[in-house]
């Protein structure tokens, strides 16, 4: 379903991230670890963890301990702060790459699905030239995915119509 919310949106960025290399069910078990490990994913806060911080991290077994993902989610802490002031929020910043609505895709077979797309490319060299980290074609395409900046649910799922509708 289609996501709005600054924080939200900051959240799904972050577990993409940290996703990268892994199994997107490893990440949504840690779900809840990595919101108490990161002050449910407060931006400001997020921003001004330093050397404690990132130590606690490392030996936090409820999330991904590695150090570039961690170092990352910092560095786009201040990237989306950054961004949030320049665009009026994150949202209207990132809906842009949609023309500010969910693509509807009416895909037939999973083999149909991209794992990256124009739109995908554009937001990943942008959020790369405002100093986001672990934000690459395919990341940002799965974070569409998942914030329904695009409707790829099969055309036979009953989601699809659902999501089409919102």
């Amino acid at each position: 379903m289609p996501v709005h919310d600054d924080r939200k949106l900051f959240e799904f960025l972050i577990l993409e991230g940290a996703q990268a290399g892994l199994s997107w069910i490893t990440i949504l078990k840690k779900r809840t670890n990595y919101q108490k490990a990161f002050d449910d994913f407060d931006a400001e806060k997020i921003g001004r963890y330093g050397s404690r911080q990132v130590s606690r991290l490392m030996n936090d077994t409820g999330i991904v301990r590695n150090r570039l993902k961690i170092a990352a989610t910092i560095q786009n802490a201040k990237a989306f702060l950054a961004v949030e002031r320049e665009f009026g929020s994150f949202d209207s910043y990132l809906w842009r790459f949609v023309g500010g609505k969910p693509i509807q895709n009416r895909w037939r077979q999973m083999a149909q699905v991209p794992a990256r797309t124009a739109e995908s490319d554009a937001m990943s060299r942008d959020l790369l030239g405002h100093g986001f980290k672990f934000v690459g074609s395919t990341i940002c395409y799965a974070f569409m995915q998942a914030t329904g900046m695009v409707n790829d649910h099969l055309v036979t799922c009953l989601r699809h119509a659902e999501v089409r509708r919102a």
